[in-house]
């Protein structure tokens, strides 16, 4: 499954439940619910350098599927491995499981943590 790509963030479900579930304080919250997120994807073969932009926040990750890595989260450093898995990108960063799929022009995530899920749907830019 190619990955490589622009995207936009078109929608969100679930973000705010979500985000106080993994610990992140309500003015925080409040501040990025609105924001559009920018997630650019550099596949070569197995090695992927994803960088999502949200405001003037920008988060930076690199990795080979398979291997360990240490990753930049939304709550702080976490050590995984990413896989590849029926065509989805699956990691586990502590206690969240990331479900990433890209199905037509859509990049198509799903974050949980302790039953509450967060999904978000961004198209790729031409």
């Amino acid at each position: 499954m190619a990955f490589s790509g622009t995207y936009e963030l078109q929608s969100k479900e679930n973000f705010e439940a979500f985000m106080k579930a993994i610990g992140v304080p309500d003015d925080v919250i409040q501040k990025t619910k609105d924001l559009k997120t920018i997630t650019e994807i550099i596949q070569t073969g197995n090695h992927f350098v994803i960088t999502m932009t949200t405001g003037p926040s920008v988060l930076r990750n690199e990795f080979t599927i398979g291997e360990e890595v240490e990753m930049e989260s939304l709550t702080g450093k976490v050590k995984t491995v990413v896989n590849i898995v029926d065509g989805k990108m699956i990691s586990r960063l502590n206690d969240v499981l990331s479900v990433s799929e890209v199905s037509g022009d859509l990049l198509i995530s799903i974050l949980t943590y302790k039953g509450v899920s967060y999904k978000s749907i961004a198209k790729k830019l031409p």
